[in-house]
């Protein structure tokens, strides 16, 4: 249900003002950018109004809102006043939450410094749009210090902010919009412009906005600083405001939460749900006091340190690398969720990390069962929420000759190293690619990967596959903010050596092969405990390939420059027996 109203302004403009939902709820006034009107916010309202009085309307310019006849009336401080004659409207006696758009968060971000405003808004949610102060002042401290990190990010943004230029000349910027030639540029550059489909006569009276504000801003001496908790929602694939210029503002702001969303410039049409659930994480948070984990992760503190609210799903962690890194992350603030296909060690992984003050619990998980992978992926959502980082580890070993081996060796080992590793990424980056906010998946591989050793055919064959598919789901995932990492470990001293199975020979043989193997790995010297830092370290900086142990590292480089070498030494090398 939805009732409308028109808002008088100072100046004597009509707002064309509508409501939704019951005005005793806490109220979250929606703000549309250029070139749109209010119903850019349509389907996001519509997933708000059930627990709160949103309120949207047409800016000045705008849809049925009237328009200025002069540009002045475009200025940055009319507009807001508009928006605290609007606050004051629809919610006199109490505080109101922003969620803004563009040029709805440009005049957001100078609201929240306005004396008559300071005590009515209680929030901010801003989706690609800085404040113009601290859009300057990030500009000069790119080139205060120009790093090539800053200098970078600097030429990314001014690529990005090309139209702003074009925008302030005469009628050209107009004849785009009128002739449908801007329409199709927009659709070129930002695959969520689709979803845009503005007015001409909004898209034209508009431009103003641009040209009374862009170039006469006075620069003050000492930026405002707001203590109003705002909350910026930055899409991976805006093809107009890099990330960087939207959450690198910290120093100007109390309380500040950056979530990375999936998504282009006009993400409010293209991942409704997403903006409404975000939206709707703050209001509670500061209404009811309601401790939302993804919320808190978001928050950004001067003390950011390893991987607090973090969710994180380990297979295979009863033992070796996959209970190290399970214990590493829970160590570091994460909440882990420990499987193993033995559910009394994935237990006692559990407990050593509850019992050292972290959190996790635990599951009996076969990775080689498509249909147990789903059911615990849907379990942990429903229980902790979507993870934020999926280590595939869990895998067996296999050696001999290649002509010992039969096919039921080959299903053995592909079905948990190779299938495990799939089903765990089918199910957990398809909740992922739905919640939109990115995530990380690591998968462990080996060394055995690149490198041609004898003997290993099954297990080589199986590890080999995994990276592969690491490095195509890696950039097949990176447009919804997900990264895929292969994790390549070199000799490390885990159980998989007292549990690997040499084919080929009898019981008293397999035993004394698993015996040597575990000896020689020992005195290697390098613990699971290394490989779990390696596996820290991919989730926190990610890259496609990560190898572990100085063997791995000088062997990746030799099959990528020398792998005629590789193969020779391969062959040159002892029998297999």
């Amino acid at each position: 249900m939805s009732t409308t109203k028109t808002v008088t302004t100072e100046d004597g403009l009509r707002l064309a003002v509508e409501q939704h939902g019951d005005p005793s709820n806490p109220c979250v006034v929606c703000v549309h950018g250029y070139p749109d009107n209010r119903s850019v916010w349509d389907e996001v309202v519509t997933r708000l109004a059930e627990s709160y009085h949103v309120v949207t309307y047409d800016v000045r310019g705008a849809g049925e809102s009237e328009r200025p006849a002069e540009r002045d009336g475009y200025r940055l401080d009319r507009l807001v006043d508009d928006l605290a004659e609007v606050v004051n409207a629809v919610a006199p006696e109490k505080a109101v939450h922003l969620l803004a758009h563009d040029w709805g968060s440009i005049q957001s971000w100078h609201a929240l410094t306005d004396q008559r405003l300071r005590t009515r808004i209680r929030s901010l949610t801003s989706i690609s749009g800085p404040s113009l102060d601290h859009a300057a002042s990030w500009v000069r401290e790119q080139l205060r210090k120009p790093t090539p990190k800053r200098l970078g990010k600097l030429f990314r943004q001014l690529a990005r902010s090309g139209y702003i230029g074009f925008f302030q000349l005469p009628v050209l910027p107009e004849l785009a919009w009128r002739s449908g030639m801007l329409r199709k540029v927009l659709r070129g550059l930002d695959d969520s412009a689709r979803y845009c489909s503005p007015r001409t006569s909004d898209a034209v009276a508009g431009l103003e906005l641009y040209r009374e504000n862009m170039s006469s801003r006075p620069r003050g001496t000492r930026l405002p600083r707001t203590e109003v908790p705002v909350q910026v929602l930055a899409p991976n694939r805006d093809a107009f405001v890099t990330a960087a210029l939207q959450t690198e503002v910290r120093a100007h702001v109390s309380e500040l939460f950056v979530r990375g969303l999936a998504g282009g410039h006009w993400i409010p049409r293209q991942r409704p749900e997403q903006v409404a659930r975000c939206a709707a994480e703050l209001v509670e948070h500061l209404e009811n006091g309601t401790r939302k984990r993804e919320l808190l992760r978001a928050r950004v503190s001067d003390d950011d340190s390893g991987f607090e609210h973090r969710l994180v799903v380990v297979t295979g962690a009863g033992n070796g690398i996959g209970r190290a890194t399970a214990l590493a992350f829970a160590a570091n603030g994460a909440e882990v969720v420990v499987t193993d296909v033995d559910e009394q060690a994935a237990r006692r992984t559990a407990h050593q990390a509850r019992a050292a003050g972290g959190t996790a619990t635990a599951h009996a998980l076969d990775v080689s069962d498509e249909a147990a992978t789903y059911r615990l992926a849907d379990r942990v959502r429903e229980e902790h929420g979507v993870a934020d980082i999926v280590v595939n580890n869990a895998g067996v070993g296999l050696a001999g000759k290649f002509s010992d081996t039969t096919g039921a060796d080959w299903r053995e080992v592909l079905g948990v190293n190779l299938l495990g590793v799939v089903h765990g990424c089918l199910a957990f980056t398809e909740q992922q690619i739905e919640h939109g906010q990115g995530g990380r998946i690591i998968n462990i591989s080996s060394a055995a990967a690149y490198l041609p050793v004898k003997g290993l055919s099954v297990y080589s064959t199986s590890k080999s596959a995994v990276l592969t598919l690491s490095e195509r789901l890696d950039a097949e995932l990176a447009e919804h903010g997900i990264s895929v990492t292969a994790v390549c470990p070199g000799a490390v001293h885990t159980g998989i050596t007292g549990t690997a199975r040499f084919v080929g020979v009898d019981a008293a043989r397999q035993r004394q092969r698993r015996e040597t193997a575990t000896r020689l790995y020992r005195l290697r010297g390098f613990g699971p405990e290394k490989a779990a830092a390696a596996v820290l370290r991919a989730a926190g900086h990610p890259a496609p390939v990560v190898p572990v142990t100085t063997e791995a590292r000088i062997g990746l480089l030799l099959s990528r420059f020398a792998p005629g070498m590789l193969r020779a030494a391969a062959r040159t090398g002892p029998k297999v027996r």
